[in-house]
């Protein structure tokens, strides 16, 4: 299964028995759960990102321990031999981060679903309401620690500049001429960081862009995809979008900054940047 997978594909392979559809619509002022019960693709189980954190962290949306996450995993149905499609219908685009989590603890076989549930719908494709039943399967607790950064490898990467770190979010942001909404945070960015805005990454339907075309946002943002890199944002959602990005066009070595200016942000000891990159 490729990790990004079409309409067709999907309405086409949605009732083979090894396939599990995940919504993992978030967004950050609003519960996404009633959206899904209200109208989901059929067979699709609702992964809530909102509760996928670790609830003795400040910081919000992030990672749950391996043994919460598989816990959360196995109530849905997923599975150590499932082949998991997630969509989304939300401008974060937090798809990806579902898929950066599944992979992160150990999911083999994940996709995205190219367009998301907008462009299901605009097909005139099928839907469902309610609550899906679904059958409790094993996945394995499990936990890839090279694919997340913390706020002691961001400070070290900022002394050595081994890997490169790319910010999801929006420009105005990055430079500091939009205040950041989160009490106690401060604008700007980190020293060295570059920035690529995730919507960049998409056409006007929703869609994602050809690999030639990403290839081309990361390099023009001054991202060498042949050598490490780290994604980043605010709260680690949208950096998840860079990072789906980058394994589409071949980068091999990418990790994800969880605790994104969320954590470095509000830091007392960090160095805040302002301005372009």
């Amino acid at each position: 299964m490729d990790s990004l997978v079409s309409t067709q594909w999907l309405a086409e392979e949605m009732e083979t028995p090894d396939l599990r559809i995940v919504d993992a619509t978030y967004f950050l002022d609003q519960d996404a759960r009633p959206r899904f019960e209200a109208a989901h693709i059929p067979g699709a189980v609702f992964m809530d990102l909102s509760q996928l954190a670790d609830p003795e962290s400040p910081l919000p949306g992030m990672l749950p321990a391996p043994e919460r996450f598989a816990s959360r995993m196995q109530a849905l149905g997923l599975g150590d031999g499932s082949r998991i499609v997630v969509y989304d219908d939300s401008p974060l685009k937090s798809a990806a981060r579902a898929w950066w989590m599944l992979r992160t603890f150990g999911a083999h076989e994940v996709a995205i679903l190219d367009g998301g549930l907008a462009k299901w719908r605009e097909e005139g494709r099928p839907l469902d309401s309610g609550k899906t039943s679904v059958r409790h399967r094993h996945f394995t607790v499990w936990k890839d620690e090279g694919a997340v950064r913390d706020l002691h490898d961001m400070k070290e990467n900022l002394k050595t500049g081994s890997e490169q770190t790319v910010d999801a979010r929006p420009a105005a942001r990055f430079t500091g001429k939009e205040p950041e909404s989160r009490p106690g945070v401060a604008a700007g960015h980190m020293p060295g960081a570059r920035n690529l805005p995730h919507d960049r990454l998409f056409n006007d339907d929703g869609t994602w862009k050809s690999e030639a075309e990403m290839r081309a946002l990361f390099e023009d943002a001054g991202i060498d995809p042949g050598r490490p890199v780290v994604t980043t944002c605010g709260s680690g959602v949208t950096a998840a979008v860079l990072s789906f990005a980058l394994h589409r066009i071949g980068a091999s070595d990418v990790a994800l900054y969880d605790g994104s200016w969320s954590e470095w942000g509000s830091a007392p000891d960090t160095e805040k940047a302002v301005g372009p990159a």
